[in-house]
């Protein structure tokens, strides 16, 4: 019997309809477009506006419109995994929400919270389901509002996020194409630099921790990206070594979404030209969990059945990791 891999069979993604640019957030905090284009490549971020509406919604269109590209329901799903770390709540997870919302009454699901790596960490955990012979449609979804949890009057960390989803459908292959090895690492000293300060356990939420705007992303640039630059790129360069990937048989880098000049950093580690890595920070910014699979659906159309693909994260925490994908479908015989 031949090795059965995970193959992505679908993607979808959703980003909300407010656009905030930067020219919006010069009248909110002390900064330029030119300031913040430079130093991250963003120009503008979506924004999830509403009363009551927390992440879950931006995953219930990405459910639907992967059950749409497969020609399934949502009654067909085994397993929904959703990486996040801005849940509805506390508990119960936001994947068992998101499931009661699409009516996945026959899957399971739970969340996990890896900040900037969750999807990665996500698809890993998702693939050896299907690995298992026991399931057979695993949806992953990496999706943050993370704008519930910026400050926007702190200019360091406002103008870096934005609200989105992306999500893939996993299901069996024994053909070679699929999840074929992964990087995953953490580090949890790295929460000294990037972190909420309170609303766990070790620091619950008070009166006094509101009034001190502690339940906001709390981020020390410089050593972030001191440690994403090294990192992201090391994890990158282990999953090449070991697949005997080259710049030349690499066709996409798929790179969290974080900073233009560490993808820069990551994709010359690589050896790989400016045409062969994904990047949309420009218009979304980071949306977190959600910067790879939203890159994959945007890029759908141009990936072509047996690409070899690298995915690359580091996030809060710190976590980090490569994954190496060897795409299964023409993207564009799919159907909108």
């Amino acid at each position: 019997m031949s090795k059965i891999t995970a193959a992505i069979t679908a993607v979808g993604g959703y980003v909300p309809d407010y656009v905030l640019t930067n020219e919006e957030l010069t009248k909110m905090v002390d900064t330029t477009d030119e300031w913040i284009t430079t130093r991250t490549g963003i120009k503008e971020r979506r924004i999830l506006k509403g009363e009551g509406k927390g992440t879950s919604e931006l995953c219930v269109p990405v459910a639907l419109e992967i059950c749409k590209k497969k020609g399934i329901t949502p009654m067909d799903i085994d397993l929904l995994i959703v990486a996040t770390v801005t849940p509805d709540m506390v508990f119960p997870a936001t994947a068992n929400v998101v499931c009661d919302k699409i009516g996945a009454k026959n899957a399971f699901g739970f969340d996990i919270s890896a900040a900037c790596s969750g999807f990665l960490y996500a698809l890993d955990t998702g693939a050896r389901f299907i690995e298992s012979g026991r399931y057979k449609r695993v949806m992953v979804i990496g999706a943050d509002k993370m704008s519930s949890i910026i400050d926007y009057t702190d200019r360091a960390t406002c103008i870096i996020f934005g609200d989105g989803a992306g999500g893939v459908l996993l299901e069996p292959n024994e053909d070679g194409y699929g999840l074929i090895d992964s990087e995953l690492k953490s580090d949890g000293h790295g929460r000294e630099y990037l972190h909420m300060k309170a609303g766990g356990s070790a620091k619950p939420a008070s009166a006094e921790t509101v009034a001190n705007r502690e339940h906001f992303v709390y981020q020390e640039g410089k050593m972030v990206f001191k440690y994403a630059v090294a990192n992201m790129a090391s994890a990158a360069e282990e999953i090449m070594r070991r697949n005997n990937l080259t710049s030349e048989n690499i066709a996409w880098l798929t790179p969290h979404q974080a900073n233009l000049r560490i993808i820069a950093a990551t994709s010359h580690a690589m050896g790989l030209p400016d045409e062969k890595v994904m990047i949309n920070i420009d218009r979304f910014g980071n949306t977190t969990a959600g910067t790879i699979p939203l890159c994959l659906w945007e890029w759908e159309s141009k990936l072509k059945k047996g690409d070899n693909i690298v995915l690359a994260a580091f996030g809060g925490g710190f976590t980090w990791g490569a994954s190496y994908i060897k795409w299964a479908y023409d993207g564009d015989k799919i159907e909108k």
